[in-house]
């Protein structure tokens, strides 16, 4: 075989994960409680399409290579008495690692699942004067996972009513009660996330 197989599979393999490491740090950060890493593969972002583009042909060469029919000459060659390849060489591993890059490039789709569900959230009795709205501009956030983890940092804070945040307008609007939290302090965590705060409106 003119093309090494195990070397395809493999930057397959991590072509699939650098295509959604911008997505998967988020929940890594939330899951390992270290809030700070959420954004550190957010540069990412724009080669993400070319990551899943690379995914999709290695993977697919990588198939192909294993299911073309041998020619005349590739069977009139070989040994009579075959050896069987090696799982890493397997149609059963390429399976596998296939399986693995369509998880991981359809991260983003799934990514809410492991962010705690808002319908828990405390309801708050407060005096609507107390109550103010604050919209942030924050930078860094590229998928519906950074958002999450946005959102999921502030809601600890007391007095959170509501919290909106979203990365395509890259803003975070938040409802709040001004005597038990203040704006400087969701700014403080929201930058505590790794992601950055670049205005108030």
């Amino acid at each position: 075989m003119a093309f090494n197989n195990k070397r395809i599979i493999g930057a397959g393999f991590f072509s699939a994960i650098a295509a959604s490491l911008c997505c998967i740090t988020p929940v890594l950060a939330l899951i390992s409680g270290a809030s700070g890493i959420a954004s550190t593969f957010s540069w990412l972002e724009p080669a993400r399409p070319y990551f899943i583009g690379i995914t999709v042909l290695l993977l697919g060469f990588a198939w192909y290579q294993k299911l073309k029919p041998r020619t005349n000459k590739e069977i009139e060659c070989a040994c009579e008495n075959e050896e069987k390849p090696n799982f890493w060489q397997s149609k059963k591993f390429l399976a596998i690692v296939t399986v693995f890059a369509a998880l991981m490039l359809a991260f983003p789709k799934y990514a809410h699942v492991f962010y705690p569900s808002s319908d828990n959230i405390e309801v708050l009795i407060v005096d609507t004067s107390d109550v103010r709205t604050v919209t942030f501009d924050v930078e860094g956030m590229t998928c519906e996972g950074c958002a999450l983890h946005v959102e999921n940092d502030v809601n600890k804070l007391p007095g959170i009513i509501k919290i909106d945040a979203g990365y395509q307008e890259g803003t975070a609007k938040v409802e709040f009660d001004h005597p038990k939290v203040s704006s400087g302090k969701i700014e403080e965590t929201i930058n505590a996330t790794g992601y950055k705060v670049s205005g108030i409106k």
